[in-house]
């Protein structure tokens, strides 16, 4: 396990914002822009106070902060040890590679099972399909650093997207289609939460009951066509939805 180099910090002591949570901050914004990599070694406390200039007990309670969010954790004769960062992932139409990508998350992709099958009737709602029509299904396991995030199942209109398993481990599922000549315009989503089942967990390096965040989401083109319909599973450990909320007038 390597030590993290020396990252800069800059702390406003004029500001009304106390100087823990400053810290703790920008610590934070170091683990999520890959500055500080999972595995790494935080420097002890009393030289990360000195090279501040803040007191020890300003300082571990900034790294407290990042213990209990799961950032970071603490290990007897080894010292304070990143974990892993948080995915945020805005709610817009975008993929969760170009997402990871964005993040510095260095998103990998598996792709678990590639070949057609007869809709079943959610399936076949969502695309506004006849039920047992021929629909591509796309099953991958998605990574960010190595580490699994989320299991996603695409289900497409056959002939939709020329793409086999080697290209769809490349890049993102969005970004082929988009190469492809379509142009995504809209979406209708849900999104919901529930413990993971044993082979959910084993897939996923959860236990069996852990939390999972799920989304359901039917993609259209600009012409109203539905070109794809996900059924998601996250890991509610590594990953996390952001709302902007609006006053309405």
């Amino acid at each position: 396990m390597a030590n993290q180099p020396p990252l800069q910090f800059s702390l406003d002591r004029s500001s009304p914002v106390p100087l823990y949570y400053q810290l703790s901050q920008q610590l934070e914004a170091a683990i999520e822009q890959g500055g500080l990599a999972p595995g790494s070694l935080l420097g002890n406390e009393i030289d990360l106070a000195a090279r501040l200039g803040l007191s020890r007990p300003t300082v571990r309670q900034a790294i407290q902060s990042l213990v209990d969010k799961g950032l970071l954790i603490r290990r007897r004769g080894v010292g304070t040890q990143v974990l892993h960062s948080q995915v945020k992932r805005p709610l817009e139409l975008s993929s969760l590679y170009d997402d990871l990508e964005a993040a510095g998350q260095q998103p990998a992709t598996r792709v678990l099972h590639h070949g057609t099958e007869a809709a079943a009737a959610g399936v076949a709602a969502a695309l506004g399909v006849p039920e047992g029509t021929e629909v591509l299904r796309v099953e991958r396991l998605r990574l960010a650093h190595g580490e699994p995030m989320a299991h996603l199942c695409n289900h497409l209109p056959v002939g939709l997207l020329d793409a086999g398993p080697a290209r769809l481990e490349e890049t993102g599922l969005y970004r082929l289609i988009r190469a492809a000549g379509i142009t995504l315009h809209s979406a209708r989503q849900t999104i919901g939460a529930r413990a993971a089942t044993a082979e959910e967990g084993e897939r996923l390096a959860e236990p069996e009951g852990a939390p999972l965040l799920t989304m359901e989401r039917t993609t259209y083109d600009d012409t109203g066509r539905a070109v794809e319909y996900g059924s998601h599973v996250y890991r509610a450990s590594r990953y996390s939805f952001e709302f902007q909320l609006l006053v309405r007038s």
